[in-house]
């Protein structure tokens, strides 16, 4: 399960609750007026006490935003996170401000390849859906 022995894995359960859901609205992720995603289509990760994170599909996020970075670190309940720096179009860089599981746990396995972002360094919205 982990490339480090030393790494704890554990498994979600009653103390410590993971849940996983598909998002039916598509999202919006920019910063500031620059677009990485006019829609993108996400899962709701709610983990135990932390804020729900959206993970959204890496192939809707521009590739020219991306850059991968040197930093990781490990969640016992997901497995090891890759991190990306954005770059935006005037240059500006936003270090580590998304992540990505690449090889998530079983029990995850949805995440996988997919990003997520910190709220405070990039905006992701829900947007409304016309009713037929």
């Amino acid at each position: 399960m982990t490339d480090n022995p030393d790494r704890p894995v554990l498994q979600p359960g009653i103390d410590h609750p993971l849940e996983l859901r598909e998002i039916d609205q598509p999202v919006r992720i920019s910063i500031g007026q620059e677009r990485l995603a006019a829609r993108a289509e996400a899962l709701e990760l709610r983990e135990h006490v932390y804020p729900p994170v959206l993970y959204v599909r890496r192939i809707d996020i521009a590739p020219r935003f991306l850059q991968r970075s040197m930093h990781t670190s490990w969640c016992p309940y997901k497995g090891k996170a890759s991190y990306f720096h954005i770059r935006l179009k005037d240059g500006t860089v936003l270090e580590n401000a998304a992540w990505s599981y690449e090889g998530p746990f079983a029990h995850v396995a949805a995440i996988k390849d997919r990003l997520a972002f910190y709220p405070d360094k990039v905006s992701v919205e829900l947007l409304q859906t016309a009713c037929a």
